[in-house]
């Protein structure tokens, strides 16, 4: 299952509901239905029908059946995850995030920086987080601090300090 966004809480008092989306452009969860809804205490379900539209740097969902206020504070924090199989295969040169997690980083120089354990977006660049011997925040810029992905020998190789 792959993590597409996430359920923020309510928008206004007709049910609508504020998402989280980490898909590029944004709106395309829309197109990846049905979901499947993960709640807090870990509970899924199927849900399918979502639609909606930007609202500043969120969007603002409505959801068949629920159309309450209440209903939808209750499904805040609910994660929206689909199969992986729904989405489309990535151009060359591009990569899913969750496709890099698990993959060893090392520097030029062949130093082991641990593995992507995930990826996240500052607004500026996306940022590899490298568990090993510490934590390493690494700009996913390339060819910059990025200069080859091999999935084949599972290795990132970086342009980075170490001691950075």
């Amino acid at each position: 299952m792959i993590l597409l966004g996430r359920m923020l809480g309510a928008f206004g008092v007709r049910g609508q509901i504020k998402i989280e989306s980490w898909t590029e452009p944004r709106e395309a969860i829309f197109g990846y239905q049905p979901w499947i809804l993960r709640d807090p205490q870990g509970r899924q379900r199927e849900f399918k029908g979502a639609r909606g539209k930007p609202s500043g740097k969120h969007l603002v969902a409505s959801l068949p059946g629920i159309e309450d206020r209440d209903a939808v504070e209750a499904m805040r924090g609910t994660e929206i995850l689909v199969p992986r199989s729904a989405l489309p295969a990535p151009q060359p040169g591009e990569f899913y995030w969750v496709d890099l997690e698990g993959l060893r980083v090392v520097n030029l120089q062949g130093v082991d920086f641990g593995t992507v354990s995930h990826l996240f977006s500052t607004g500026a660049n996306d940022v590899m987080s490298v568990q090993g011997d510490r934590n390493r925040l690494v700009p996913f810029v390339e060819p910059d601090y990025v200069t080859s992905v091999d999935f084949d020998s599972g290795v990132i190789t970086v342009d980075w300090d170490p001691d950075f």
